[in-house]
């Protein structure tokens, strides 16, 4: 991790000549070379842990990240010093409130804290607003969450959602079985220890924060669906082409649009799956990586509608594009009720907007005024797309949901998934 503006110049430094060096081996000849092979693998690993530091630590600085939580005491020093850089300061200002030097801060944090006594501790925690369940948070309501853990050590299986799980039969349960041992063997088989470390950290769009065991289950279980599919349909390999996007735009106008969907993303290496949230997740939608690096949106459907479901399906899209291969080492998850205003987020919001309506052609939509059921057909018609887009954006502007209900397509969504969503009622 970084601390400082000093290590995010040295690292820096350092990923400019990691990446000359993979050039320069990359160049080398054979490139059958098993050895060269290694050896450009592990100069990636070293490239992408640092830009996933770097690009954590930019955030942090900026005040886009809200707060961040861990579930181990040995994870204090940690969320000590993330907290500190969120909140703007550098080593000299926390010493300078502390009444101690600028030396013994850098002290404290280049020994993660092991010389501090706990009185110091609790001085430090205090002067951060750290509170004792490993929770930083700011006034501000501008940032994102980030969860992580350190290591699969830090997961407290007892608060699994077990129970949940089984009952969705994401597992079978032997006669005399443990069934919090069953729920962690089916996270650790469905997902992977790699999905609980700090290069996998998770990136919460949301109001407050959600049951972050629900979420890791959640997340198990959409990156198992998603290898069924990427196994059983040989999907190909994702690529940065995004020369299609309009034809999946013109997809609203078809009754069967998210059916065809999900069939169009896997065409380009992208897999759509749907899975009910879990409690106290209220999640709409999220956007992660698989084990063989292909994107995976996951999508709740809560809300039967599509003006939602192509919203939220766009947006995430505009993670795929814009983020989840530019260096942030994070899953997204999304929950549309709350109006994020963090870059990262309003990135992906303008992403989806701009391919379903862009601007120029908003502006010379009638309907944002007539607000009439023919305004938005007609408009509707003259740019290729379904009227629930229209609908959905007029209502999303206005924060009026109490109009243009018929339009936004209501239970019109659940029924092409019933396969995988016979319970999301």
């Amino acid at each position: 991790m970084i601390y400082s503006d000093k290590q995010y110049g040295i690292s820096s430094g350092e990923l400019t000549k990691l990446k000359s060096a993979l050039a320069a081996t990359e160049a080398l000849l054979p490139n059958d070379d098993w050895v060269q092979e290694l050896e450009i693998e592990g100069l990636k690993s070293q490239i992408a842990e640092i830009e996933a530091d770097i690009t954590h630590y930019r955030l942090l600085k900026a005040g886009e990240i809200g707060f961040t939580k861990s579930y181990s005491l040995n994870s204090l020093p940690s969320i000590l010093i993330q907290a500190r850089i969120a909140s703007g300061m550098s080593q000299s200002d926390l010493a300078k409130s502390l009444g101690l030097k600028p030396q013994q801060v850098q002290r404290y944090e280049a020994t993660e804290y092991m010389s501090a006594s706990l009185a110091r501790l609790i001085e430090v925690a205090n002067h951060l607003n750290v509170h004792t369940v490993g929770l930083f948070e700011t006034e501000t309501d501008a940032r994102g969450i980030v969860l992580s853990w350190d290591d699969i050590g830090d997961v407290n299986w007892q608060e699994f959602p077990a129970r949940e799980m089984a009952k969705r039969r994401w597992f079978d349960m032997p006669l005399g079985a443990n069934l919090i041992e069953r729920a962690k063997a089916y996270f650790l088989e469905a997902a992977g220890p790699q999905f609980v470390n700090a290069l996998h950290r998770k990136k919460i769009r949301c109001a407050t924060l959600p049951n972050e065991y629900g979420l890791l289950a959640w997340q198990a279980r959409i990156l198992e669906l998603a290898r069924t599919i990427i196994e059983e349909e040989r999907l190909p390999c994702f690529n940065f082409d995004d020369r299609w996007l309009p034809e999946l735009t013109r997809l609203t106008r078809r009754t069967d649009g998210p059916r065809r969907a999900r069939e169009l993303l896997a065409s380009k290496g992208i897999v759509l799956v749907t899975e009910k949230h879990m409690p106290g997740t209220y999640l709409d939608g999220a956007a992660m990586l698989s084990v063989s690096d292909r994107p995976v949106i996951g999508m709740t459907l809560r809300y039967d509608r599509l003006d939602n479901f192509w919203f939220v399906l766009f947006h995430e899209l505009g993670h795929v594009y814009l983020h989840l291969f530019g260096g942030f080492r994070y899953d997204f998850f999304d929950d549309y009720g709350f109006a994020a205003k963090d870059r990262i987020e309003l990135e992906a919001d303008q992403f989806a907007l701009n391919n379903l309506i862009p601007d120029d052609q908003w502006d010379k939509c009638s309907s944002r005024f007539a607000l009439s059921e023919k305004a938005v057909r007609l408009d509707a018609k003259a740019l290729g797309i379904d009227a629930s887009i229209i609908a959905g954006r007029i209502r999303k502007e206005l924060e009026n949901y109490a109009i243009l209900n018929e339009l936004v397509g209501p239970r019109r969504v659940r029924a092409q998934f019933a396969d995988e969503t016979d319970d999301l009622e």
